[in-house]
């Protein structure tokens, strides 16, 4: 099995820099909600759908210390009208 990393790391950065569309952290970009919080998540289980799949991807990237990688990356990508609430 081939991996697109092209594609993966478009959707890390979609992931991450989606905005929180409800609850306490509506607007907040998933990367910076606080991780006991994403972690709730995991535990009670993530939304269905598509925000609840890229729920998870910001997980994996709390959870593995990846989030130093993922901001800068953030920083220099414009906000797209999709990831605004």
């Amino acid at each position: 099995m081939s991996v697109d990393f092209d594609v993966l790391s478009e959707e890390v950065l979609k992931a991450a820099g989606l905005r929180m569309p409800f609850g306490k952290f509506e607007g907040t970009r998933l990367i910076d909600l606080p991780e006991p919080y994403v972690v709730w998540f995991k535990q009670q289980g993530f939304p269905k759908g598509r925000l609840g799949e890229q729920m998870a991807l910001v997980y994996e990237i709390k959870a593995n210390g990846l989030e130093k990688l993922i901001r800068p990356l953030l920083e220099i990508q414009p906000e797209s009208d999709a990831d605004k609430p």
